[in-house]
């Protein structure tokens, strides 16, 4: 299995000939984030996560594509009939050919006097875990966790909170979009310490570099 990251949250999972993207938002520049998918999963509806022109053209472009998403998502695109699954907590479905998992349900608060929006976390083939915008923990072990790196939402404390309650094997960072350099190097040190403390690879992938993941 090989993960791609491109820019800010969103990531692409290959596995022999199959290919998923997880949140294609605004904030991710490149124009072939969506090149060659099979399948497109959607943890929720912010823009840095969902941009629904260009999922739409993407759904265009390629009458074979799917999506699986939040519930507000998937209403969003309701006049795409069959093509667009809405998912849940606890839900396993199969998608391209990949085992994917539905973990979470909210979105990690924003404002103090606001509702958290819905938000879904998928681990895919037992390997790869995308949280979207919480700090999800499945209830099983991640090898791979896609690490929000930074965020309205999150501080520096919660992150190493988070990694110790899931402890993965390896974590790569994802949302780190809103980081000018010196952001991005004061958050790569956080990140680090934390792999460090638990003897693990712990680190940044720079948008379109991968990694070989697994045995398969």
């Amino acid at each position: 299995m090989r993960l791609t990251k491109f820019g800010h949250a969103c990531v692409r999972i290959q596995k022999d000939d199959r290919t998923l993207v997880i949140d294609p938002g605004a904030f991710t520049p490149e124009a072939d984030a969506l090149a060659g998918a099979d399948a497109v999963l959607i943890t929720h509806e912010h823009p840095d996560h969902f941009d629904a022109d260009r999922l739409r053209k993407a759904l265009a472009d390629d009458p074979s594509l799917e999506v699986w998403t939040s519930r507000v998502v998937a209403r969003s695109l309701a006049d795409l009939g069959g093509r667009v699954h809405e998912v849940g907590h606890g839900d396993a479905v199969t998608v391209a050919g990949f085992d994917v998992h539905v973990y979470g349900e909210d979105h990690e608060i924003l404002h103090p006097d606001v509702p958290p929006i819905p938000n879904v976390g998928f681990l895919v083939d037992g390997e790869v875990f995308h949280p979207g915008d919480a700090l999800t923990v499945p209830g099983e072990p991640v090898p791979t966790l896609c690490l929000p790196g930074n965020a309205p939402w999150l501080k520096v404390p919660e992150m190493y909170s988070y990694v110790r309650e899931v402890r993965p094997e390896r974590a790569f960072v994802v949302h780190d979009g809103l980081l000018n350099d010196f952001g991005l190097n004061v958050m790569m040190n956080h990140v680090t310490t934390a792999g460090k403390e638990a003897g693990k690879d712990f680190r940044r992938l720079t948008p379109g570099e991968s990694v070989e993941l697994g045995s398969s």
